[in-house]
């Protein structure tokens, strides 16, 4: 009986994970094909997006650039090239240390980058919501019942219902 249990709820875990996987790829091919509508293969985009959407501390650079696609820092070389090749990105010198090479989206860059955002949105506005309906389940059937998370979780979905009991509204 009990491994019969436990191999069924392991069936509902690959359901869920594989489910979430799916959503994550959809996402990731609609994302592909709108690169590539507008001429850029979709690591392109991700390169764009990536210094763009750098906090505000962290300095554009090569490596960083690497870190964040989780590409070799000569691949991302060749990236920012045919970037800058293409009229998408600029390279120039750090004000303080001037061996120091950034990166930044010319304003060709930016226009491009901008179009590939609002039909993401579109898209996320329009599909999200399953992708975040796998997300909740992926993390919900990996948090046991011991686990930090599961006690974060718990206590601030505790907050919430307290909070919404002194509003006066429920669930």
């Amino acid at each position: 009986m009990l491994a019969m249990k436990a191999s069924r709820s392991s069936s509902v875990d690959y359901r869920t994970r594989a489910e979430f996987r799916y959503q994550i790829r959809r996402f990731l091919n609609f994302s592909a094909r709108e690169a590539r509508l507008v001429g850029l293969e979709p690591q392109q985009h991700e390169a764009m997006l990536a210094i763009r959407g750098l906090p505000e501390n962290v300095r554009p650079t090569i490596g960083e650039l690497a870190e964040r696609l989780q590409i070799q820092h000569h691949s991302a070389v060749e990236l920012a090239d045919r970037l800058e090749k293409h009229g998408l990105f600029r390279r120039f010198r750090g004000e303080q240390d001037h061996r120091e090479v950034l990166l930044r989206l010319t304003t060709a860059g930016e226009r491009v980058l901008r179009g590939l955002s609002h039909s993401h949105s579109r898209h996320l506005r329009d599909e999200g919501a399953a992708l975040l309906r796998t997300l909740r389940n992926v993390i919900d059937r990996t948090s046991s019942p011991g686990s930090r998370w599961n006690s974060v979780v718990g206590a601030t979905r505790k907050r919430a219902r307290l909070k919404r009991r002194k509003r006066g509204t429920s669930r």
